[in-house]
């Protein structure tokens, strides 16, 4: 928070374009809160290779990975004050800047394949979405892929009933925080950065997650049971400054266009293979119990959680949930 308070101050300087002083690189800190070894952070490093490389080094972009400038609660902000010019964060964090909307691709069970999200945020409604930053003093560059969640606990979780009396971390979501709920879990916000040290105490029972960040960030080592549920998708955002983007020179930004553009068909190819190459890895590890549900467990799962389809309503909004019906052909009640 100190961190933010000094923001303030600094803002001017950083959001300021820095073209002047033509021999000195412009400098992009691109903040995330998972580790390098992942989709986003082998994708933000990728981007970093590549924005340097086709400004011929007009750019430097110094990359922060696994919360070491911010955590998931206070990077937003930090953005929004200019003492960090780009995230990708979960779309689940854009509801406490007032664009719940974000949410509605949190619903369990909306997207039946990877191909399927693909098809669905390339268009009319990811197009939607990133239109609702703007007010925010918020750009949408890009959408990076990180696969469907599973869920992990010291027991196994295959019936909806074994949910029961559960404290499960969530990111902040509340479709999440709603579908958790009806199956019987006590949902508690925590930051990404504070997930492992909680599951190890106790201070939670079990959380939702991608395979490659249960093996990036050892949450296996302290939950007995992982069940490849794929219950809902996790994808992030990557956005900027908007102020800061909009001062960058017309070349420049063109160039970094180009680089998004690339390392997000980067990021997005591996997305799948990464979260497989994971469990697969978590399996050889032999620490933790791997449970696949049976066809009648997965539709146990999607009628107990079903019910948050009706609820969303009155926190997205009839508008997203219109659209997204109309892209994936499916029914929202």
């Amino acid at each position: 928070m100190r961190k933010l308070l000094l923001a303030v101050a600094a803002a001017a300087l950083v959001l300021a374009p820095v073209v002047a002083q033509a021999q000195t690189p412009i400098v992009i800190k691109f903040s995330h809160v998972v580790a390098n070894d992942t989709p986003k952070g082998k994708g933000a490093l990728k981007f970093k290779e590549l924005a340097e490389k086709y400004t011929d080094g007009k750019v430097k972009v110094e990359v922060y990975p696994n919360s070491t400038l911010y955590k998931d609660k206070e990077e937003i902000e930090a953005l929004q004050l200019g003492s960090v010019h780009m995230l990708a964060p979960s779309t689940a964090k854009f509801a406490p800047l007032g664009i719940k909307e974000f949410e509605a691709l949190d619903l369990p069970w909306l997207f039946k394949d990877d191909q399927t999200y693909a098809t669905a945020i390339k268009g009319t409604i990811g197009k939607w979405l990133f239109q609702k930053l703007e007010a925010k003093g918020i750009t949408g560059l890009a959408y990076w892929d990180n696969g469907f969640h599973m869920v992990s606990s010291n027991r196994p979780l295959i019936k909806p009933t074994d949910f029961q009396g559960l404290k499960f971390r969530i990111s902040g979501s509340k479709v999440a925080d709603q579908y958790f709920r009806l199956v019987g879990t006590i949902p508690q916000i925590m930051a990404f950065s504070e997930v492992y040290q909680a599951l190890q105490t106790g201070v939670v029972d079990g959380c939702e997650n991608t395979a490659s960040n249960y093996l990036t960030q050892k949450f296996y080592e302290v939950q007995k049971d992982i069940t490849v549920s794929y219950h809902a998708h996790l994808q992030y955002a990557v956005i900027v400054n908007s102020k800061f983007w909009s001062g960058l020179p017309p070349d420049i930004r063109t160039q970094l266009d180009r680089a998004m553009t690339e390392a997000t068909d980067y990021t997005n190819s591996i997305a799948r293979q990464e979260n497989e190459d994971a469990l697969a890895e978590i399996k050889k590890t032999g620490k933790t119990n791997l449970h696949v549900l049976t066809g009648a467990d997965r539709k146990a799962w999607q009628e107990a959680m079903q019910p948050t389809y009706k609820w969303a309503k009155g926190r997205v909004g009839q508008e997203v949930l219109d659209l997204i019906a109309k892209e994936l052909d499916v029914k929202m009640n």
